[in-house]
Order: structure tokens, then sequence, then C-alpha cells
């Protein structure tokens, strides 16, 4: 591709990996959700999908984020941060894998549907750890594969690549086996199986041609020294002023936006929107994501990439705002625009920020261990909220309705979809504080040299 003339060998092949494991971004974060709440209307909590998978996408991120620190620690041993990325990124293909035979278990039963059911979830929390795991050697690898100067426009291009691959073909081939008449069923778990293969694939150059530059050597009493090099770092984090606001800040703002990731196609499932057509929008935001890209990396290289995250954090606080009025599915569709022009952008420069502020490079993976921490715990925090919030309102609308808690299953759907939007508004409390600290905070402790 002429976009990648000026990148270098290893950064291509870094990139490649966002390449590979967007096939999970989407396929896993966006359809999966859509096929648990078909499943769990069979079950005894039919009125309930939305909520069950906010609080298990929390524990997922909570099982990451607790090991994060420690993962990151060991991928700084020399030799091992490679072999820790292949192992948890075939833990998560793996279990993308076994997904493709869940769509073909009968759960129309109610017993069948919650086993189904518990089975999909498990898959899903297996699949996130694994996704978790590798990007934690992955970002790490940042340090490694390219320069101070060029982190910005290797990381965006990073996301870019993502958008125009795993992000959209293997998406677009499941709409169009759709259109054509293919069985639903048959087009999840081919879609399912397809993103094991595509994820495990695509991970072959990463694997083949970038290498670990930094390290520590290993010997005998190394890991006992690496666990307790962590009590270090973090002491390092709260003396370095300027890397601890930015991870706070980053803990809430990052918060925002992978909830919305994660919640959007359960939201609007629960809203009652058609899922074909929300695909669609959602396959409209990979489309853009390349451009609007390109378009984050040029104007952070004329304004710097905090003014660009800034931006994100602003037109974030306004999709929250948009969602909360959603009812029909073209707002949807304009909702799904607003977040194409800055998904990537705000993830790709908040990680090179982080990547130029670390003072030793030789322990990126520690670092970055916590980055991931920072960015894992917000996502416990954000779908609880939402879960949290939705059943609240809920509860507050039966409550004033007179609604019984066995009333029938339509009316008991129709409560959920007047509660959701409310615990999609509630997202906003998170990005105010992020925008707080990003905004009036940080800048005290940000030397102009590195804006």
């Amino acid at each position: 591709m002429g976009i990648l003339k000026s990148f270098t060998k290893e950064e291509k092949s870094w990139m490649m990996y966002d390449w590979a494991n967007s096939a999970h971004s989407v396929i896993i974060v966006t359809i999966l959700p859509i096929f648990y709440n078909t499943i769990a209307s069979f079950t005894a909590d039919s009125a309930s999908g939305m909520n069950t998978w906010g609080y298990v996408t929390s524990i997922a991120m909570l099982v990451v984020a607790l090991l994060a620190p420690i993962l990151g620690a060991f991928g700084d041993f020399w030799g091992m941060r490679k072999k820790l990325f292949a192992a948890f990124m075939v833990i998560g293909s793996i279990s993308c894998a076994f997904m493709a035979i869940t769509p073909f278990i009968d759960f129309t039963v109610r017993q069948t549907a919650e086993k189904v059911g518990i089975a999909v979830l498990i898959l899903y929390v297996v699949s996130q750890i694994g996704f978790s795991g590798a990007n934690i050697y992955y970002d790490s690898f940042l340090t490694d594969v390219t320069t101070h100067e060029r982190m910005d426009k290797v990381s965006t291009m990073g996301y870019g690549m993502g958008y125009i691959g795993g992000s959209t073909v293997p998406l677009l081939i499941f709409l169009v086996m759709n259109a054509v008449g293919i069985d639903t069923l048959i087009c999840l778990s081919f879609v399912f199986a397809f993103t094991a293969v595509w994820w495990f694939v695509f991970s072959i150059p990463m694997l083949k041609n970038v290498n670990q530059k930094s390290g520590i050597e290993y010997k005998k009493g190394a890991v006992m020294d690496s666990l307790k090099g962590l009590v270090k770092t973090i002491k390092d984090i709260v003396k370095l002023k300027q890397i601890f606001i930015f991870l706070l800040a980053y803990f809430f703002y990052i918060d925002g936006v992978n909830t919305i990731i994660h919640m959007s196609t359960s939201y609007g499932d629960t809203l009652g929107l058609g899922s074909t057509e929300m695909l669609l929008a959602l396959l409209l935001v990979q489309i853009l994501g390349l451009p609007f890209a390109l378009i984050y990396i040029k104007l952070s290289e004329k304004f710097g990439a905090k003014f660009m995250v800034g931006v994100g954090i602003i037109i974030y606080m306004f999709i929250c705002v948009f969602g909360f009025f959603i009812k029909d599915i073209w707002q949807f569709w304009v909702l799904a625009v607003l977040v194409a022009t800055s998904q990537g952008g705000i993830q790709a420069l908040s990680r090179s920020m982080f990547g130029k502020m670390i003072p030793d490079k030789s322990r990126s993976g520690e670092f970055f261990g916590f980055y991931d921490i920072f960015g894992k715990f917000s996502a416990i925090m954000g779908p609880s909220l939402v879960a949290f919030t939705s059943s609240v309102a809920a509860q507050i609308i039966r409550s004033k309705n007179a609604i019984p808690e066995n009333a029938s299953a339509e009316i008991l759907e129709e409560v959920s979809r007047q509660a959701a939007p409310w615990g999609v508004l509630s997202i906003l409390i998170i990005f105010f504080i992020g925008a707080g600290l990003f905004f009036f905070v940080l800048p005290k402790f940000t030397k102009k040299t590195e804006q």
C-alpha cells in the first residue's frame, strides 16, 4: 500500500497486528452481544441481557486489570515479551474458535438457553483475557519498533490498519452472507471461526519480524526482584507527576470510550433497533476509521497529540448526550459517524503520548502494564455503571407505573427500553472527571516540548 511506504518493515509488522486483532474488536465485541441477547430472551430472566453483559464485561476487565502489572513486568525479561504475546494471542483465538460451536446448540429451550448463555459468557471472558493480555505486550513493543519522534504516526496508523482490515473484512463477509439468505446461525458460526483464523494468521508478521530490543537479563531470583520492582514502578509513577496525572485522566476518559465500544450494540438491541441496520452502521465506522485516523495524524503533527486527544474527549462527551435521545436507526447511524471521527485517534494518540513519557525504555513492559491496568479498571467501572444506572431507572419506572416484577416479558422489555438511555447518559459523569483532569490539571505538569 502506498500509505505504508514511509514505514520500516518492523513498523509495518507491528501495525499488522492491529489488522489481526481488530477482528475480535468488531465481531466479538459488537456481534456477540446481539447473539447473547437472543439467547437470553429464552431464559427465565429474559429482560436483563444488557445488564448481564455489562457486568460480565466488567468481570473480564477486572481479571485482566489485576494481572496487567505482573504480566507487563514479566514481559521485560529478555526474550519473554514475544513468547507471552504469542501465548495470549493463541488463547484468545482458540476461544473464538470454540464460539463457533454455540450457534448450533438449540437454545430455544429455557434450560439449554441458560447453559449456552453461560458458555458464551465464559468464552467471551477468556477471549477478552487473551485479547487484552496480548495487547499489553503489543503496546510495549511500540518503544522497540520506532523512534520517539515517530510514535504518534506509527501508533495512529496501527489503528488505521485495524480499520481497513480486521474491523471491516470479517464484518462485511458476515453481512454479505446474511444478505444472500444464508441462515443467521450458520453466519454466526462461520464468522466466529473466521475471526479466530484471521487473528492468528495475521499475527504471524508480528511474531516473525518484531523483536524485543530492551529488557532485563534473567538471573536467579529475578522473578521476585521483578515483582518487588512493581512497587518501585508505582512509586516512580506517583513521583513522575506528568505520568500519574495523565494515567488518572486516561482512567476516566478511556472508560467512556471503551464502554461505548462494548455496550453500543447491546444498547441498540435493547432499544429494539434492527440488528442488520446496526451492523451496517458499525461497518461504516470501520470504513471511515482509516481516513479519520489519517486526519488525526496530520492534525497531531500540526497541533500536537495532547490537543487532538482533547478534541476526542469533547466529541465523546457529545456522543453520550446524543445517545440518550436515540429512538430510530438513522440516529444510530449519526452516532456511528461521530464515533468514527475519534475512536481510533483518541486511543492511538493516548498510547503514543504515554510511550513518549516513559523515562526508561527497558521498563516499557512494566509501564505499559500499568497503562493497561488503568485502561482495564476503567472498563470495569463503565459497563457496571451503565448496568447499575439502567437497573435503578427500571426500578423507578416500574414503581412509578405500579408494574410488578412478575409482569409479562413484553412489559419488562419495554421498561428496559425506557431505562437504557439513562445508563448511556451516566457515562457522561466519567467523561467530566477525565476531561477535568486532562484539560485543567495535566497542563500544570506537562512540558511544552512533550505536547
